[in-house]
């Protein structure tokens, strides 16, 4: 029996599939966590010169948070039409260890996620969220396409 499911969400609309998919299956008998990553790493790449001043990272980390309340509120109106309040939790870190450490930690029963949220460049140099996941995840995943 499954009793808790782990949903990362990175507003991709494969992440969307993901949370449906996990609604579909396990909305009658288990908890639905909806996991969201701050990603520094990620965010320094593509930071503009204005990184370096002052405050700069405060204001990206509110306004990851902001976005992450939005992101949030938004999959509570999917999970509303199948009568589920869900969980949700922000993380900050790298997102593949991240979402492992979570379902370590917090006893994730099964972790439905999207087969990608990146595309192109970032996605070849960076590598797969899921495939990482997959392999290091200490439970089921299904990765949805």
């Amino acid at each position: 029996m499954t009793d808790h499911v782990l949903v990362p969400t990175d507003a991709s609309p494969l992440s969307e599939r993901a949370l449906t998919f996990a609604l579909e299956e396990y909305a009658e008998e288990a908890e639905i966590t909806l996991l969201h990553v701050f990603d520094f790493v990620d965010a320094g790449y593509g930071a503009p010169m204005e990184a370096s001043l002052p405050g700069y990272w405060e204001d990206w980390y509110e306004t990851q948070e902001e976005q992450a309340e939005e992101l949030f509120a938004d999959a509570q109106e999917t999970a509303d039409e199948y009568g589920v309040t869900l969980r949700t939790e922000t993380a900050v870190g790298r997102p593949a260890r991240s979402i492992v450490e979570f379902a370590e930690t917090e006893t994730v029963d099964h972790v439905v996620m999207g087969s990608h949220g990146r595309s192109g460049v970032s996605r070849m140099l960076l590598g797969s969220v899921a495939e990482t996941v997959l392999r290091r995840a200490p439970c089921p995943v299904t990765v949805v396409r």
